[in-house]
């Protein structure tokens, strides 16, 4: 079973995406690919939280400054129109595969 890979957005410290999105996105082009181990994916809260839509992936990094993410946090971001969960390891948010 192949694992996922995943590309860091453009413009964040730690947002990232399927490396194969369906949707547009900015990614980082000549940006390394990660590997689901690498993101920790596999430390990831067991009990997740949804949370309010945010309206593109760089409001999810301003949220340290007024409502700090949690493991296990969910949100959607209506710009791209997938779920991302943050990955207290990482400090970032990342793509989800089921919800997606």
């Amino acid at each position: 079973m192949q694992q996922n890979q995943y590309k860091k957005m453009a413009g964040t410290a730690a947002v990232f995406v399927l490396a194969n999105n369906d949707k547009p996105s900015p990614v980082e082009r000549d940006g390394m690919v990660w590997q689901a181990d690498e993101l920790h994916l596999n430390l990831q809260s067991t009990s997740t939280q949804h949370k309010p839509t945010m309206a593109n992936a760089l409001a999810l990094e301003g949220l340290e400054e007024y409502d700090p993410p949690k493991g296990g946090d969910i949100r959607r971001v209506t710009s791209i129109e997938k779920d991302f969960i943050y990955i207290d390891a990482i400090k970032g948010w990342v793509q989800c595969e089921a919800t997606s």
